[in-house]
C-alpha cells in the first residue's frame, strides 16, 4: 500500500492557552510518523477554529504561516464541537486518503496514532480510539459516562463502549458520510451506521495538559441526549408502553371506584387523589417533552439550514 496522504483534524474553542503547548506535539507525531513512511509527506495538520472569542484564530494563523504542515479553516460563528469536527472533516476529505480526529487538549495518547495507521494498513477504514480506563475522571463523570454508553446501546443506538471523537477514518468512509445530511449531530454514533471495515485501538487518557475543558456538566447531557434521540426512537416506544400501562391501572381504579360506590363502602378522602393527579400529571409532563424533543429536532431537520460556514481559511482552495 502507497504512503496514505493523513489529515489530522482538531477543532479548537477558545483555546489560545493550550494550543501553545499542543500543537509541537501534535506536529512532533505527524513528522515522526513521515519519518516511519507510514504517511506521505504530503499530511498536514487541520486546525478548525469554531468561533473563538480569544486568540485562538490569531495562533493558528501564525502557526500556519511558520508552518508548512499546519493548516487551519475558520467557521463564521461557534457551531459546537460536533459541528466543527464535521466541518474539518469534510474539508479534509477530498485532500487525504486518512484523518484522525482529536481533540486540541493534549488529554489523548498521540502514541494511539501509530496503532490507528497500522490498523489502516491492515486494511481498516474506521479505527476507534477507546479509553482503556477512566482513572483521571471523577467519580460522578466517570459513573455518568458509563452509565451513558450502556443505555444508549439498550435503546438501540450503536456506539462503541468509552469512545468519544478519537477515531481514523479514511477517505472512502468520509465520502459515504458525506451523505449523512442531518442537522442533529452525534458522530460517535454515526459512523458505526457507515458500516466498513473497523476496529479499536487501546489508550489511556491523561489529564488536560492547559487551560479548562469547555464541556461541562450541561453540556455534557446535552450531547448524551442529542445522542439517544438522534440514533433512537426507543424513548418514544417506551412512552407509549407507559401510557399504555397507565391507561389499564387507570381503568382498573374506575372498575374498583364503582365497585365500591355500588357497595357503599367509598372513603371520603383527598390523598389517593392527589397521589394519582401528581403522578398521572407527571407522566404526562416527561411523555410531552420526550415528544416534543422529537418533534423539535424534526423541525430543525425539515429547514436544511447550512450545519456550518467557514468564514476563513489559512490556504487557497
Amino acid at each position: 500500500m502507497d504512503k496514505p496522504v493523513l489529515y489530522i483534524v482538531i477543532p479548537c474553542y477558545n483555546e489560545q492557552e493550550v494550543l501553545p503547548v499542543t500543537k509541537p506535539m501534535f506536529l512532533n507525531k505527524l513528522n515522526h510518523l513521515i519519518a516511519r513512511r507510514k504517511v506521505s509527506e504530503q499530511s498536514r495538520i487541520l486546525f478548525v477554529n469554531d468561533g473563538s472569542r480569544d486568540s485562538t484564530w490569531d495562533l493558528i494563523q501564525e502557526f500556519a504561516s511558520q508552518e508548512e504542515k499546519i493548516e487551519g479553516i475558520s467557521l463564521s460563528r461557534n457551531r459546537g464541537h460536533q459541528n466543527a469536527l464535521l466541518a474539518g472533516l469534510m474539508e479534509a476529505k477530498d485532500l487525504c486518503d486518512i484523518t484522525i480526529s482529536i481533540d486540541c487538549d493534549g488529554q489523548d495518547d498521540l502514541n494511539a496514532m501509530d496503532e490507528m495507521v497500522e490498523a489502516y494498513h491492515k486494511g481498516a477504514d474506521i479505527v476507534y480510539g477507546v479509553r482503556s480506563k477512566r482513572d483521571t475522571d471523577t467519580f460522578f463523570k466517570r459513573t455518568t459516562a458509563e452509565g451513558f454508553y450502556k443505555l444508549i446501546n439498550k435503546l438501540g443506538g450503536e456506539v462503541v463502549y468509552n469512545h468519544a471523537d478519537y477515531r481514523l477514518v479514511s477517505a472512502k468512509v468520509l465520502e459515504e458520510f458525506s451523505n449523512f445530511n442531518e442537522v442533529n449531530l452525534f458522530l460517535r454514533g454515526m459512523f458505526p451506521l457507515v458500516g466498513f471495515n473497523s476496529t479499536i485501538v487501546y489508550y489511556e487518557r491523561h489529564e488536560r495538559l492547559k487551560g479548562e475543558s469547555h464541556y461541562p456538566l450541561k453540556k455534557m447531557l446535552a450531547l448524551a441526549f442529542d445522542g439517544i434521540t438522534s440514533l433512537s426512537i426507543k424513548p418514544i416506544r417506551i412512552v407509549t408502553g407507559m401510557g399504555i400501562a397507565f391507561s389499564i391501572i387507570s381503568f382498573l381504579l374506575i372498575v374498583y371506584a364503582l365497585i365500591s360506590l355500588i357497595h357503599g363502602t367509598v372513603v371520603s378522602g383527598w390523598t389517593s387523589s392527589i397521589i394519582v393527579t401528581c403522578l398521572l400529571g407527571g407522566i404526562q409532563l416527561i411523555s410531552l417533552g420526550v415528544i416534543g424533543e422529537y418533534v423539535g429536532k424534526t423541525y430543525l431537520e425539515t429547514k436544511h439550514r447550512p450545519r456550518y460556514i467557514i468564514s476563513n481559511r489559512t490556504y487557497k482552495e
